[in-house]
């Protein structure tokens, strides 16, 4: 297996609010293009992507919802949390992340196992049972709560965020313009730029559109996580939407690392794509390579993560050396309010 890229990213690109609190309209995002085949890169925004696809090709889009997943807590000894819920396993039972809390910040929790019993709030608790899949950081927990969990998290929860984002901003800025299913605790992040004025043009221009779901779990994963299972719907008209795409000599753009997992999981041994209702524990790297993705649009990844292999399996590892290093080199900004990156054949 190639090593992950590595390089170091100032603070300074980091984008610490939302687009629009810079001044700018969701697609006024800065968007760079990176053609695998001839190893150009083109700088344009994002909501010139109509001109940079074909009528005929197909755009699939994760319709996941983001959840206010993180919630405070307390143990019986007094110990403050803050409890990241990462993805519902059905029932009462959940993966969460317990982090914690000194009244500023959340760190992950080193050292001892944390506190097993946990009260969120009034007439709500958390039980954590067993480590998730070995994990040091993952539990899994049962969610006691007195409402519907959804309608609980509305007031109870808030946007999982991190140390690099400056200021506490509400759950419809971490909501995709297209999100119809509340599933994830991140945002999908790649589509944030969506506006209904570019999936307009991108309909009149004759580029498909059509959805998946994949929920997304938390992502501050350690150097070496891979990403774990997740829950996966392909609807039986995306499977037949790629598949005449591809039969019709179009491309197929996933729209975010989840849709590129979603659908290399679809694909049967015949190469073409196929409903799937389930979990996926699929891990994409260069030496596997993807079946029925042609290209990708994507945020910009931290050093080393493991999303790069996956980048790499479409792109290639030239195209993408030479991505980063340019991203660097005009100031591109990182994580999920900042730019993107289009990786085209």
């Amino acid at each position: 297996m190639s090593a992950r890229l590595a390089f170091a990213l100032p603070e300074e690109l980091e984008a610490r609010e939302p687009a629009e609190v810079r001044g700018l309209t969701r697609d006024a995002v800065r968007m760079m293009v990176a053609y695998r085949s001839r190893l150009e890169l083109a700088h344009s925004t994002f909501a010139q992507l109509p001109d940079f696809l074909d009528a005929g090709d197909l755009v699939v889009v994760n319709t996941s919802g983001t959840l206010p997943a993180a919630v405070d807590a307390m143990a019986e000894d007094g110990t403050r949390l803050v409890v990241h819920l990462s993805t519902h396993l059905g029932g009462d039972r959940w993966v969460v992340e317990p982090r914690q809390w000194d009244g500023h910040t959340t760190e992950r929790w080193i050292g001892a196992p944390p506190p097993r019993s946990l009260v969120i709030g009034e007439g709500a608790c958390m039980e954590l049972s067993e480590p998730h899949l070995g994990s040091t950081r993952l539990w899994v927990a049962r969610l006691l709560v007195p409402q519907p969990v959804l309608t609980w998290l509305a007031v109870n929860g808030r946007p999982i965020r991190y140390g690099y984002v400056q200021g506490a901003w509400p759950v419809a800025a971490y909501q995709n313009v297209y999100a119809t299913e509340p599933g994830s605790a991140e945002m999908p992040s790649a589509g944030r730029p969506f506006t209904p004025e570019v999936i307009t043009r991108l309909v009149a221009k004759g580029v498909g559109v059509t959805p998946l779901v994949l929920h997304t779990g938390v992502a501050s994963l350690e150097a070496d996580e891979v990403p774990y299972p997740e829950r996966v719907v392909v609807p039986d008209v995306t499977a037949e939407r790629v598949n005449a795409a591809r039969a019709g000599g179009h491309r197929v753009i996933a729209i975010g690392t989840t849709v590129v997992r979603a659908l290399e999981s679809a694909v049967g041994d015949d190469g073409a794509a196929r409903p799937f209702d389930g979990w996926t524990d699929l891990v994409i790297t260069p030496e596997r390579g993807v079946r029925v993705v042609d290209g990708l649009l994507t945020g910009w990844h931290e050093p080393e993560a493991s999303h790069l292999m996956m980048l790499e399996a479409i792109a290639g590892r030239e195209a993408l050396e030479r991505s980063y290093e340019a991203s660097l080199a005009e100031g591109y900004l990182w994580h999920e309010f900042g730019d993107v990156h289009l990786l085209l054949p």
